[in-house]
This record gives C-alpha cells, structure tokens and sequence, in this order.
C-alpha cells in the first residue's frame, strides 16, 4: 500500500478510539517485549516510545488476524506474512479483551462489512442506494459477495 509519509503522522496526532501503554514485541529475531504507547486511529495501529511524540511504526489492520494467545496477551499477523507477527501484553485479562475486539472492529474487513450492511439498510427504508451520489454503488469492493485483493 502506498501512503503519504506527512499524512500518516497527522493522522497519528489525531485522537485515537483506544490508546493505552502496553508491552509489545516486534517480529524482529531476538525482539523483546519492550513498553509503548499503542494507539489507534481509524484502522491503523501507531506505536511509539513512550517518551516521544512521533510514532515509531504504524500497522494498518488490513488483511490481518487479531488472535488472543494466553490470558493477557494478544497477537497481530497478517495473512500473507504470517511469520510478521507482533505480540501485546496488557496488564489485565479485561484489557487485553478491549484491545482485541476494538481491533477487530478497525479492520478493514469489518468496516467494509458495516458499510455493505448499513448501504442495504438504507437502500430498503429510503429505495435509493445512498453510494450512487458519490458515483461508487457500482464498485466491487462495496458489493457483497465480492473480496477485495
């Protein structure tokens, strides 16, 4: 995917949905669990030292599993690079649980589904696809039964 590198770090700065300072791993060899602060804005996940205001990498939740792997611990790897795996550990079971499923809500998959969802809502109470006025109600990636690659 390419990006903008001015764009990302504005989004970085903007108000997150959940943020907290949590361990993380890096599927760097011989990486350790090391304190960050984890934000996420929107369906990207922006980490940093907890001493500095400019993120140090960011995971765009796209074609990735949120798997839950001990009681405090949960994982991100992505399904074409399953070995690019990184691990979180939180403080509780409670918190761990939040960071999964607020995660899980990120992914690109599930706002693709809410809006394919939402679009039919609309549609059987109004009788006008709400997408035709911006000129994309035919595009695969907002149809069902379609995946985009």
């Amino acid at each position: 995917m390419r990006y903008n590198e001015r764009e990302l770090l504005s989004l970085a700065r903007q108000p997150a949905e959940k943020a907290a300072e949590i361990r993380m791993r890096v599927p760097k060899k011989g990486s350790v669990l090391k304190k960050r602060l984890v934000k996420l804005v929107v369906n990207f996940l922006f980490y940093f030292r907890t001493d500095e205001a400019e993120p140090i990498g960011a995971l765009l939740l796209e074609h990735c599993r949120i798997t839950k792997e001990e009681e405090n611990v949960f994982s991100i790897s992505f399904i074409e690079e399953p070995e690019r795996k990184y691990c979180f550990e939180c403080a509780t079971e409670e918190q761990c649980q939040e960071w999964v499923e607020a995660l899980k809500r990120a992914s690109y998959e599930f706002l693709r589904r809410s809006l394919i969802f939402y679009r039919n809502e609309i549609q059987k109470m109004t009788g006008k696809d709400p997408l035709e006025q911006y000129g994309i109600s035919e595009e695969a990636r907002f149809q069902l039964g379609t995946h985009r690659q």
